[in-house]
Order: C-alpha cells, then sequence, then structure tokens
C-alpha cells in the first residue's frame, strides 16, 4: 500500500480548533498554508472594515477600515490565524502609522509575498482622520490592481 504523505495542513494549530483570542500582536500567531499556484501572478486582497486598536496616550478606541493586498510566491496567509491577530490589536495601543505599518511588515516576515501593500482608512481622531498606506515596491508586472475601493473620508458612508 502506498504511503500516504503529510498533510500540508498538518502544522495549523488554529485552524478548525477552538482557539483564544491572543491579547497582543507579539503573542499572536500567523499561519501560512502552501500556496497551490506559486508560478502565478494573482492578486489576494483582505478587507477589514472593523479594524480596532486603541490610542497609546488617552486609552480610547480607534477604527480603521484595512485593505490588505498581496501577491503570494510560495505561501498563502491562514484566514483565521490573520483574523485572530488583527483581533490583538483591540487591546494594544499604538498610533495608526504604526499598527498600519506593523500589520504589512508581520505579513511580509511570515509569508515573504512578491509584493504587498496595506492601507489603514482610519476614523477621525480629534477631528482629523488618518489614512496610512504602506507597500514593499512596485506591483508585479501585467498584475490587475483593483482600487481599494475606500472613499476619501466624508463620513465614511
Amino acid at each position: 500500500m502506498p504511503r500516504r504523505s503529510a498533510s500540508p495542513y498538518a502544522g495549523l494549530s488554529q485552524l478548525g480548533r477552538a482557539t483564544v483570542a491572543p491579547d497582543r500582536p507579539k503573542k499572536a500567531k500567523l499561519e501560512r498554508v502552501p500556496n497551490p499556484h506559486p508560478r502565478k501572478t494573482y492578486l489576494v486582497r483582505f478587507t477589514v472594515p472593523e479594524f480596532t486598536s486603541i490610542c497609546p496616550i488617552t486609552g480610547q478606541p480607534d477604527f480603521a477600515h484595512l485593505v490588505i493586498d498581496y501577491v503570494p510566491r510560495r505561501w498563502l496567509v491562514e484566514s483565521k490565524s490573520l483574523k485572530l491577530y488583527l483581533g490583538s490589536f483591540r487591546n494594544h495601543g499604538a498610533f495608526h502609522e504604526d499598527c498600519t505599518v506593523a500589520i504589512g511588515e508581520r505579513l511580509v516576515k511570515t509569508l515573504a509575498p512578491r509584493w504587498l501593500r496595506i492601507g489603514g482608512y482610519w476614523y477621525p481622531r480629534g477631528g482629523i482622520p488618518i489614512d496610512v498606506f504602506w507597500q514593499t515596491g512596485r506591483p508585479p508586472a501585467g498584475l490587475w490592481l483593483p482600487e481599494q475601493g475606500v472613499a476619501p473620508y466624508r463620513g465614511r458612508g
């Protein structure tokens, strides 16, 4: 009888299991799965319309609409682990710029994508919306790259 190879998902610790939400980003485990199309150039988008963190000075909640776009190489981010990671910011005190860039950098470290960008569309604090954009460089040639679809702040709706 032929021997079966181990599932590429065997090492996942959160998917399909009850998982305690991490209380801070450094404790969150971001997991990845093999990309079934590593030679193709395509875009993966995560839209997070209800992202929250805490102002490090006042302790008040901050809210953002995040759009994460990436072109995978060998790995895809496992979406449950991404949700838990993003949720760990709810009690994390950091400025908008730090949250947005840190998320992008953590994804790059975990996935080593061909390209990644993140748009952080933050709701006003003190009457001023702060939008933060970060990317790893130029998008790959031939990539269909739609707009992120978040309107400039006008009450956001």
